[in-house]
């Protein structure tokens, strides 16, 4: 059921994926096509906000505070997922892999490759504090719009 604070959640963490996209390019290796890299991530934060946060929004303001935590890191993690499951369709197109399982593995090596390029002061900052942020306007949105 559509309420305040899963569009507050949807749209707050969107843009928060937005902007943690921004920071991450950098950090990538020089060369590397980006294509939909911003609108991805904002959709999987638009879709986080409104299955996972809008929906435990309502419950006080330290449970605010871990939901805004909790919502950016299932984002995080998505992310990560989506973007390494989408480099490694790429690198099977040129028959890197041997195997399906191969293939399979390799998703979790691209990830973790991801995560330790991206696990940087700036970007674990600018997460955390905006998660902080988005916990307590969702809240708040809950509350006064409920």
């Amino acid at each position: 059921m559509p309420t305040a604070a899963r569009l507050v959640a949807a749209i707050l963490l969107a843009i928060l994926g937005w902007v943690l996209s921004d920071l991450v390019r950098p950090l990538m290796p020089e060369g590397t096509d980006f294509g939909w890299f911003n609108f991805v991530n904002a959709f999987i934060g638009l879709w986080v906000g409104w299955g996972v946060m809008g929906r435990r929004a309502g419950r006080g303001f330290v449970s605010g505070i871990n939901n805004g935590l909790t919502g950016t890191a299932v984002m995080i993690i998505w992310a990560i997922a989506v973007h390494a499951s989408y480099e490694m369709f790429r690198l099977a197109m040129r028959n890197r892999y041997d195997g399906p399982m191969e293939a399979i593995a390799g998703i979790f090596l691209i990830g973790s490759e991801f995560g330790l390029m991206i696990a940087t002061v700036p970007v674990i900052g600018v997460a955390v504090i905006g998660a902080v942020i988005v916990g307590t306007v969702t809240e708040s949105a809950s509350k006064r719009w409920s």
